[in-house]
């Protein structure tokens, strides 16, 4: 294939890898933020019950992605893409349709199931053939779709309510959006075996130390972000002095969002993946504290920012992290990182629910989630020294059996 016809595939194979992540992620699972205040306020929830019909979405998610990584999935991924993007999209525009709590759970549940396949098939799709074609560089388009998706989602919200649309048509709308993105994504993502690749040697190396201690670190991330990804709306209307942000504040984090995984892959490459990660989480810590102890306009932009600029790329660092920790069976390891993950997504809004139910805000619950993050960041540090020291051994290891080699073949 000529080299220009491969370039265009492959900048078609990352746009629809954005238009993929955007649906089933920026939309299909962060819309619930910004429409969240409104349900609030119009069905009388309790600050428990959200967090619920949150964590029922995580807690699908950690389903689906325990599904996806099963050889069926495996053996069609283009299948259950789609799949998991139409599901996505019509659970989405379906919370439309009741106003039954149980109801939103299951919907939310399935949901999460559905973004599950989305980036576990995506990731096999598109950046392993990016990768394979040595376009890996591309691979920052298809991860910029979470936070396009979680931008024009909140622009479509924030206009509609200036409308004085509720809840229901901000559902619909949402739905709506997914599934445009939707048939943008099937139409640019071929079958793998439309995607030339070239062939790639493995190099056998021993496994490095510190997975199991980045495997706690990601959960501690996912705790870590979600309260103040979930709430962050709620946070705003609660405060009169900043309440005027409120249309602006997820804007703001998905713009922060698009850029956010080519930075930190940048920086990654310059003092290495686990000090970037420990870096992104220490950050990340302090736009989380910001939310709850610095609420003026300032202070919940940058908080906004912080957030809005590390989430994705930690993320990203953290798949980066499991496969160099576990290069011989890197698909379990970041089956496990994902676990993790899922699991602290899941215990962060109930434990932010609970607290905020009892003490009136979510202050606690955020300073909670700034520590969680404090120790992700302090683990991640210290898997980047174990590693460091392992590669000096394995370095002197080598040195001294090639100085036994010459010795053994000059005689000595």
């Amino acid at each position: 294939m000529p080299a220009d016809a491969q370039t265009d595939r492959s900048a078609a194979l990352a746009f629809g890898g954005l238009a993929a992540m955007a649906a089933a992620l920026g939309i299909g699972r962060f819309v619930y933020t910004p429409i969240l205040p409104v349900m609030l306020a119009a069905l009388g929830w309790s600050k428990s019950d959200a967090g619920i019909i949150a964590s029922a979405n995580f807690l699908g998610y950690l389903a689906g992605a325990m599904l996806a990584s099963l050889p069926f999935a495996a053996a069609r991924p283009r299948w259950w893409l789609l799949a998991g993007l139409v599901v996505s999209s019509v659970t989405t525009a379906a919370m439309a349709l009741s106003s039954n709590i149980v109801i939103f759970v299951a919907l939310r549940f399935i949901g999460g199931a559905a973004s599950a396949f989305v980036i576990v098939c995506a990731s096999t799709l598109v950046l392993q053939q990016l990768a394979l074609s040595g376009r890996h560089s591309l691979s920052g388009i298809h991860f910029a779709g979470v936070g396009l998706g979680i931008m024009v989602s909140a622009l479509a919200v924030s206009t509609m309510l200036v409308w004085g649309a509720g809840w229901k048509h901000l559902w619909i709308a949402s739905g709506a959006l997914a599934a445009l993105a939707t048939a943008v994504a099937a139409a640019l993502v071929p079958h793998s075996r439309d995607i030339a690749a070239k062939p790639q040697a493995v190099n056998a190396q021993t496994s490095p130390p510190g997975i199991g201690a980045m495997i706690l670190a990601y959960g501690l991330f996912g705790f870590g972000y979600v309260i103040t990804a979930t709430f962050l709306i709620a946070i705003v209307r609660l405060a009169e002095n900043v309440h005027v942000l409120e249309p602006w504040v997820w804007i703001i984090f998905g713009l922060a969002a698009i850029p956010s995984v080519t930075v930190w892959g940048w920086l990654g490459q310059r003092i290495g993946i686990f000090n970037a990660f420990a870096v992104a989480c220490a950050l990340e810590a302090l736009g989380v504290v910001a939310s709850v102890e610095w609420v003026t306009m300032s202070g919940i932009a940058v908080a906004t920012l912080l957030l809005g600029g590390t989430f994705m790329g930690i993320t990203a660092l953290g798949f980066v992290a499991g496969r160099t920790l576990a290069p011989g069976n890197s698909q379990q390891a970041l089956g496990r990182m994902t676990a993790s993950f899922s699991l602290g997504q899941i215990a962060g809004p109930v434990v932010a629910g609970f607290l905020s139910e009892r003490l009136g805000d979510f202050r606690m619950a955020s300073l909670i989630a700034a520590a969680a993050l404090v120790v992700a960041a302090a683990l991640s540090a210290r898997t980047s020294w174990l590693v460091a020291a392992h590669a000096s051994r394995q370095k002197a290891a080598a040195t001294a059996n090639a100085a036994n080699c010459y010795l053994t073949a000059n005689g000595a």
